[in-house]
């Protein structure tokens, strides 16, 4: 099984980001990514519709024989991850946000989130908040229409920065020194965040300890791939394929998918 691929699913584009990380520490590693982007975003839909959209993305990359599978997905991994788990045969990686790096670095006690709703009002947020972020001043933000905005391939427009500016007033406002992003379509906005904030916050999102926990648990379970050759890759979605590979900012292919 260690030369078969890790699959990636997403609601959309952003889990390139996810990707990315991934491909950089496990270049041998042959992958596949599924973006969901005609159901992006999922944070509105409502755990029952999120677990069904999950369980789909997740069944088309057991068919194309991956050996694990990253949530790569805040909203999806906190409404579906546990039943993904009980359910299928491989290892799961989810992703949450890093809440925790963020309340334990803080010098000013004041840390801002910015994510989807249906990541905020999760049990696995609330949870995580309330064991490492109970001392913290946590300003918490729903990124409502940046994933649209992403997915149309307008990360650089005025609609952007609008929206941005908008949502980063009142963490700036209550002197956040970590903004944590909640959403991996939002490392994408890197650039536009480091230009809108102050020069002394920190933006954490979770994209590298994700690929380490990938890594992890493809030794625990003896599936690292050894060969010696670069892995190949293989982009599948249901939106448009031209956005997803200026992104990518790759010579790989990006097939339309009607699923």
């Amino acid at each position: 099984m260690n030369t078969q691929p890790i699959g990636i699913f997403d609601s959309g584009i952003g889990g390139t980001s996810i990707w990315k990380e991934i491909h950089n520490l496990l270049p041998n590693e042959d992958t596949i990514y599924l973006a969901d982007s005609a159901n992006a975003p999922y944070g509105p839909k409502g755990r029952e519709n999120i677990l069904a959209l999950s369980i789909k993305n997740t069944e088309y990359l057991l068919k194309k024989g991956c050996k694990l599978i990253v949530v790569a997905c805040n909203t999806a991994t906190t409404n579906a991850i546990d039943y993904l788990r009980h359910t299928y045969p491989v290892p799961f990686i989810g992703i949450e946000p890093a809440i925790k790096p963020a309340a334990l670095q803080t010098k000013h006690h004041a840390v801002g989130i910015l994510a989807t709703k249906g990541t905020l009002s999760s049990a696995l947020f609330s949870k995580t908040s309330g064991e490492f972020a109970s001392h913290v001043n946590v300003i918490e933000q729903v990124g409502e229409g940046l994933v649209e905005l992403i997915e149309s391939g307008k990360v650089q427009s005025e609609d952007m920065r609008n929206l941005l500016k908008g949502y980063l007033k009142p963490m700036i406002d209550a002197h956040i020194d970590h903004l944590v992003l909640g959403c991996t379509h939002y490392p994408y906005l890197i650039p536009l965040l480091t230009e809108l904030l102050p020069k002394h916050v920190k933006i954490i999102d979770s994209g590298e300890a994700v690929a380490r926990q990938t890594k992890a648990i493809l030794n625990q379970h003896g599936l690292i791939n050894k060969a010696t050759t670069n892995g190949k890759h293989h982009f599948f979605t249901n939106g448009n394929p031209d956005i997803m590979k200026s992104l990518l900012n790759s010579t790989s292919t990006v097939e339309f998918l009607d699923f």
